[in-house]
């Protein structure tokens, strides 16, 4: 992450009555815009006081930036766009592993990620950081189309905008990255956390259930879903009007704990989005729940290979001990999601673990 600096500023801003006052000013703020990096605190040196009507315009500035980004940054790779004109000609763009130094350089760094990439870019926030910086919190989904099995690559993070105070336009952008710790450039674990997003994990094309990734961590993910349809062995028929209902994905197995008591584990089958609770045909067994699950935020750990109970465990445990370790709350129990069929060999079968986590704050 980018260190502290302090940012001095010189810069004419207009005063009551028409009249233009020289300000020249040391603020805090992530990053030196517009003048040499020196790190060291500068003196104020100011001929009068700044009134009270500068500092309210230059806070309406700041205001007005925080919209903008909220109207703009969603048309990052779509065919509108970004509007040009609010990035100053020397903006320096730097995440782990790509670095531009000027406004043709960082419209060239979005062309080529839309061209590649595809990609769906959420954005969650947008506040202010510093006297001249803004911080936006992001997930982007990018499906890496050279592939021939187009895996999704995905990052969650934030953004650090800092301001030119001269003309008010964004003069450096620095992504940070949830899933890795060394995010200066050029970050070899920022590399190869985008290469372990290419392996192959074979995914049916099946109906399951939506969600969106709130944030992604070096081995989990946090994910808020929509809600969804479950049931037990109703897939099969077992139902008043012997309705065979579609294939979908995955197959949950579900346990109160990890003690391996039969007696706490269940099955639920995850019935097609398409799908409503109340126009679906009635199960001939009481023991048979038909159930929505409504939204729910969970945490998931992706593995290969076959899920056995000793494997399962050694994954919620993993799992449990990585989320209170970055101050989540983990409630009690998990899931097995399962989304390939025995037959499937077992170096490219997707599992994953999940446990639902309570008053989950994305920050």
């Amino acid at each position: 992450m980018a260190s502290l600096a302090f940012f001095s500023g010189t810069f004419l801003h207009p005063l009551p009555h028409g009249s233009t006052r020289l300000i020249t000013s040391s603020v805090p703020c992530s990053f030196c815009c517009c003048s040499s990096r020196s790190r060291k605190l500068l003196q104020v040196a100011t001929r009068s006081s700044v009134p009270d009507r500068v500092a309210v315009e230059m806070e309406e500035d700041i205001d007005g930036l925080v919209k903008f980004l909220y109207d703009d940054l969603p048309h990052l790779f779509d065919d509108q766009g970004v509007d040009r004109s609010m990035y100053d000609e020397a903006v320096e763009f730097i995440d782990p592993i790509t670095k531009y130094d000027d406004i043709d350089g960082y419209m060239f760094n979005i062309g080529l990620l839309k061209k590649l990439f595809q990609p769906d870019f959420q954005l969650h926030s947008v506040k202010k950081t510093g006297s001249y910086e803004l911080t936006t919190r992001w997930t982007m989904v990018m499906k890496f189309s050279v592939l021939p099995w187009k895996p999704d690559v995905v990052f969650t993070g934030t953004s650090i905008m800092g301001i030119n105070p001269i003309n008010n336009k964004f003069c450096k952008h620095v992504d940070i990255w949830d899933s890795i710790e060394n995010n200066d450039y050029f970050s070899v674990e920022g590399l190869l956390d985008f290469l372990k997003q290419l392996r192959y994990y074979k995914t049916p094309d099946l109906s399951t259930p939506k969600y969106q990734v709130l944030k992604r961590r070096l081995n989990y993910e946090v994910r808020k879903y929509s809600s969804f349809l479950v049931a037990e062995r109703y897939i099969f028929g077992n139902n008043k009007s012997s309705e065979k209902i579609p294939m979908a994905t995955p197959v949950f197995t579900q346990t109160a704990d990890i003690s391996g008591d039969s007696a706490n584990v269940f099955i639920q089958v995850v019935l097609p989005m398409d799908k409503e609770l109340d126009k679906l045909p009635s199960p001939v067994t009481e023991s048979v729940d038909l159930k929505r699950v409504e939204g729910i935020t969970m945490a998931a750990i992706k593995f290969i290979g076959r899920p056995t109970e000793d494997v399962v465990k050694d994954k919620e445990k993993q799992l449990r001990a990585s989320l209170i370790n970055d101050g989540l709350k983990p409630k009690e129990g998990c899931l097995l999601a399962r989304y390939n069929d025995p037959r499937t060999k077992s170096f490219i079968m997707r599992n994953e673990v999940m446990i639902e986590l309570d008053d989950f704050v994305l920050v």
